[in-house]
């Protein structure tokens, strides 16, 4: 607490509100007709099927192509793999094969204003592009075109998931066409017993970087990891899409109503912004200046969560917002207030024994944080488990949780994943605001004259000074 100076608190207010006026608002720049965002705000945010509606859209190969199942497999797993590239999780994809029709279901764009659902689908359809590249992207800047080209799709022949007794263990057979065969086995001989790996990439998005062991001259190859029966049969799926020899075509496409509409998103989003103020009213009252500085806590973890679903951070594209995700904005909001409740209570608590401010701030940080910690990673826990149950099949949890849940195979939900999503974010920056930047700001102001009468923190049983 000694270390921590008096411009400490103005400091951690001034970022706070500094991220959380972007973290709303972005920041665009308008060159006539052209706009450039620079930072992602609040309407930038894909909102969900629920909320804004989205395309309905019936995929089905060329009418002279009867596509076989392993096929219509593969395409599908081209259009997940470009939902998930784009970070929309709110999808529904069913396959027909006795028709040969692949449904899907998306919402629109954040910029999409003219809903038209031709142009939405269309990037979707058009054949997927495969390639093997040497390297991996590792800096700012690179792009895919950056990394020297190995082999593309149409050198690919076929590739096979099996499990090698051997290695107990599963992966995917390649097979490449004579076009393929004698660059690949230069470039695997050059890189063999090497750091860097052969990077699979299906347009710009990459989901395996396989190191090579030996070289491959003989055209017959094999990716191995740590793959389970479901996971290495979806890689064969993709290389093989990368691969087909049609492409997509729209059979039918419309728009979809909202379930709900932007009307229930706007009355939640109203029914937050009264319980905040509500909220930060009666914390004032209690608690004084820790409820004021629950307030600019609170402040900042609303604002870390619309950074994160908006896209701000810049890693990835706006989340898919649904209905049950805002409810879990309000749930981990109402687990933020909570420990700011626990937190100026076990700082009265302290005073009202007898320790002297100093010791009661620090006192009381300690004792709450058991409580904080407990009730929040218990949270994340559960949020955890429903994004590994009903994730996109590439995301981190679904990823660790598989050995759980593969018998029940995929089911991606993306109302759920939403909600435990906000969920996930909303503790972790519970933690970061909460605890860490209050806990700064209590020490920092209390470090003021004018700050160190009891009465601030809630407490009139006089002045104790230390």
């Amino acid at each position: 607490m000694k270390n921590i100076k008096k411009p400490v608190f103005f400091i951690v207010l001034a970022i706070t509100l500094v991220f959380g006026y972007f973290s709303v608002f972005g920041f665009h720049t308008q060159y006539g007709d052209i706009k450039k965002t620079w930072i992602k705000g609040i309407d930038d945010i894909r909102w969900g099927i629920d909320i804004r509606g989205g395309v309905d859209v019936t995929f089905t190969p060329p009418a002279e192509v009867d596509a076989t199942e392993d096929e219509m497999n593969a395409a599908r797993s081209i259009i997940e793999t470009r939902m998930i590239a784009r970070s929309i999780t709110d999808y529904e994809i069913y396959v027909d094969y006795n028709t040969n029709r692949i449904i899907v279901r998306f919402p629109w764009q954040s910029e999409d204003e003219n809903f038209d659902p031709e142009q939405a689908v269309k990037e979707l359809g058009e054949t997927a592009m495969l390639s093997f590249r040497e390297g991996v992207i590792t800096g700012e800047g690179q792009t895919i075109d950056d990394l020297p080209l190995v082999i593309s799709g149409s050198d690919v022949k076929k590739a096979t998931p099996y499990y090698d007794q051997n290695e107990s263990q599963y992966q995917v057979s390649l097979e490449l066409n004579d076009s393929g065969k004698d660059r690949f086995s230069e470039v695997t001989g050059r890189l063999q017993g090497t750091q860097t790996p052969i990077s699979i990439w299906l347009d710009d998005y990459m989901f395996s970087s396989p190191t090579v062991s030996s070289q491959i001259a003989d055209g017959q190859a094999s990716i191995s990891g740590e793959f389970d029966v479901e996971s290495v049969q979806d890689l064969a799926n993709k290389i093989n899409g990368g691969a087909l020899p049609f492409k997509l075509i729209t059979d039918s496409f419309s728009t979809i109503s909202p379930t709900v509409g932007e009307g229930a998103r706007d009355a939640m989003l109203l029914a937050l912004l009264v319980a905040f103020i509500a909220i930060s009213i009666i914390m004032l009252i209690l608690y004084r200046l820790p409820g004021a500085i629950a307030v600019i806590g609170l402040l900042g973890q609303a604002a870390g969560m619309l950074a994160v679903i908006s896209g701000f951070f810049g890693y990835s594209d706006s989340f898919t917002l649904t209905i049950p995700g805002i409810a879990g904005i309000i749930l981990s909001m109402g687990m933020g207030v909570d420990a700011n409740v626990i937190t100026g209570e076990r700082i009265k608590e302290e005073l009202r024994v007898g320790k002297t401010l100093d010791g009661a701030l620090i006192s009381g940080y300690k004792r709450a944080f058991s409580a904080i910690f407990d009730g929040n990673v218990t949270l994340i826990i559960i949020a955890f488990i429903l994004m590994g149950a009903f994730g996109t099949p590439d995301s981190f949890a679904n990823i660790i949780l598989q050995p759980i849940f593969f018998m029940f195979g995929p089911s991606p939900a993306g109302s759920i994943y939403s909600f435990a999503y906000t969920l996930i974010i909303g503790a972790i920056f519970n933690f970061i605001f909460a605890v860490f930047a209050s806990r700064l700001m209590s020490y920092s102001i209390s470090k003021f004259k004018a700050f160190r009468k009891t009465s601030l923190y809630g407490y009139k049983g006089g002045v104790k000074v230390g």
